[in-house]
């Protein structure tokens, strides 16, 4: 019984380790600031940016409305089609009066 629970164990870190490796590779744009920070886009590039970020949401009309009017604000809209705010301040910081977040 203890080798069986062992090598459920040692099956369960392997398993992690790889899930853990995966995602690290996922998250290779966290690193490029220069093309993702604040103030990296130009307001022109604003629609292409937000149509690729808003591509995947079922709430397309109002996620292109705030993600435009937060890019043409802030310069800048994070890479993939949700979250990784954290590589623009501004996109993720700014507010709705109800205290939630205004871009997305």
């Amino acid at each position: 019984m203890a080798k069986v629970v062992s090598f459920f164990l040692l099956a369960l870190i392997a398993i992690s380790m790889v899930a853990t490796t995966a995602l690290a590779a996922d998250a290779q744009y966290h690193l490029d600031r220069s093309r993702y920070g604040p103030g990296s886009l130009k307001p022109t590039q604003c629609l292409p940016q937000c149509t690729r970020r808003c591509s995947k949401t079922q709430y397309h009309k109002p996620c292109m409305f705030f993600c435009q009017k937060c890019c043409k604000t802030c310069l800048c809209v994070p890479p993939g089609f949700y979250g990784n705010k954290g590589v623009c301040p501004c996109y993720n910081n700014w507010k709705t009066k109800e205290g939630g977040p205004k871009c997305p």
